[in-house]
């Protein structure tokens, strides 16, 4: 805890790090998550999952309006950064439960090569190597507000027809990779 942190009774955020990629997606150093995405982002890891809930239906949230980027915008389950030497698998429970209060099972990676750039209205540039996962929710959703604005539980197929008929609807990221993945049975 910093000396000001203490005088002032309060303790510091734990600085939060991305990896940093090269153009080979090889690890080449971390930034702090806080100041990276920026209009000239730098490639980095991350990942995306879609959590359903055993009977077919598809987790979606409404990513809170005070995020930096897409604020308010529907997206895929959760999504989030692994950190430095963290296995993504980890990574994506460990998101799960910090912004959705949701415990998981069944983690599996379904696209491991995702990666796309994307600008949103303000001009803040996403730019990740966003390995894709899938999983099952094993209790009920308890967003944290600073994530999450809202949440719905949709039919797999009725969100990937948005996704191809009204993309403006989803996240850039949601809508490249509900194209690519199957709609299950």
């Amino acid at each position: 805890m910093s000396a000001t942190a203490q005088q002032q009774g309060t303790t510091a955020e734990p600085q939060e790090l991305v990896v940093l990629l090269d153009e080979g997606h090889r690890p080449v150093g971390t930034a702090d998550k806080a100041g990276v995405h920026t209009s000239s982002t730098p490639l980095h890891l991350a990942f995306s999952c879609y959590v359903t809930d055993g009977g077919g239906r598809l987790l979606m949230t409404r990513r809170a309006v005070s995020k930096k980027t897409w604020p308010g915008v529907w997206t895929n389950s959760v999504c989030g950064h692994p950190g430095p030497g963290e296995p993504a698998e980890d990574a994506v429970v460990r998101r799960a439960r910090q912004e959705l209060g949701l415990e998981i099972a069944d983690v599996t990676l379904v696209l491991p090569d995702f990666a796309y750039r994307a600008r949103d209205a303000t001009g803040v540039v996403e730019n990740e190597l966003c390995p894709v996962f899938t999983a099952v929710a094993t209790s009920e959703p308890r967003p944290s507000p600073a994530e999450v604005e809202e949440w719905r539980w949709a039919g797999w197929a009725d969100v990937a027809a948005a996704a191809a008929t009204a993309p403006w609807l989803l996240s850039p990221w949601a809508v490249l990779q509900l194209a690519q993945l199957p709609v299950p049975e």
